[in-house]
């Protein structure tokens, strides 16, 4: 398999997830405007700002993909990162959009819908088609550990939660319509609401992560401890380890550490302990870059 082969799968990945939301957020515009509904159309937000995340994290994994130069010399991971900090921030904007447009219509009583049944089947087309989506996004995130489609994932599956609430409001508001119950259009911007504390909850993940990776905060302590566990395997051949560091930048990891060795070891012999255990870190984590400085074991006492 080629190198390039998980780069070019994100590339995709991220394509698709653009033309979708290009398609859904027409489509919820639309029907929005025709319907009335402020649930609808705080859905046609939501899958603008999941395009707008979308072409962030197609741009983001093609720089990702660009290699160490003069002015990066550690690559472009960090791209990805800064993408998913954006898209949080995105998703933060579409919250305080909804929950505005939702109060004001609660409070002015303008909460009439017009064929829900209409908005309540592109609900449900919108949410089959970001399910697939996002099905195929977090797979690919997971393969190539890119923050960049991982974000953008969490938009389009919390976009499934929030078409399946709002198919059902327009559900209930066609029965309580037939009914003759006047109340049920109310409750539609109640849905809005909703539909911003979902957006909220996901909002702070990705930011969350994305953050981290920006300010270099440490692997998870699940990946220390399997380092750490991997270096005592090798303490017949080392006296000791101390100034373990460790980072992430988009998908990629780094890891440097001082090794002591026995003083009376030769520079090739400490080498070579030193490319091995390179090896041995490589196979044990993905993508992971590894810097290593022999100390004998006099000068480290």
């Amino acid at each position: 398999m080629s190198r390039h082969t998980p780069s070019a799968a994100k590339t995709r990945a991220a394509a698709v997830s653009v033309a979708s939301n290009l398609c859904l957020t027409s489509v919820k515009v639309g029907v929005g405007l025709v319907t009335h509904s402020v649930s609808i159309l705080s859905e046609a937000l939501h899958s603008g700002l999941d395009l707008a995340a979308a072409v962030m994290a197609l741009l983001a994994v093609r720089k990702s993909r660009s290699p160490a130069d003069a002015s990066h010399n550690f690559g472009h991971g960090k791209f990805e990162s800064m993408s998913g900090l954006a898209e949080g921030a995105l998703i933060l904007v579409a919250v305080g959009l909804i929950a505005w447009s939702a109060g004001r219509r609660l409070v002015l009583g303008e909460t009439d819908v017009r064929l829900p049944m209409l908005g309540a089947g592109v609900m449900g087309f919108s949410a089959l088609t970001n399910m697939l989506v996002s099905r195929l996004l977090f797979r690919v995130a997971k393969r190539t550990e890119s923050v960049a489609l991982e974000a953008d994932a969490w938009h389009l599956r919390t976009d499934v939660w929030t078409s399946a609430g709002v198919l059902a409001g327009m559900v209930v508001i066609a029965v309580g319509a037939r009914l003759g119950w006047r109340e049920a259009h109310h409750l539609d911007p109640v849905i809005a609401m909703g539909v911003a504390l979902v957006i909220l909850r996901a909002a702070w993940g990705i930011t969350r992560r994305s953050y981290d990776h920006l300010v270099d905060r440490a692997l998870p302590p699940d990946e220390v401890a399997k380092i750490t566990s991997l270096l005592e395997q090798h303490y017949p051949q080392l006296t000791g380890f101390h100034r373990l560091r460790t980072r992430r930048a988009g998908p990629q990891r780094y890891v440097d550490l001082h090794v002591v060795v026995p003083g009376a070891q030769s520079v090739a012999e400490a080498h070579a302990l030193a490319d091995h255990l390179e090896r041995d870190l490589g196979a044990l984590l993905p993508r992971v870059e590894v810097m290593i400085h022999v100390e004998p074991e006099e000068e480290h006492d």
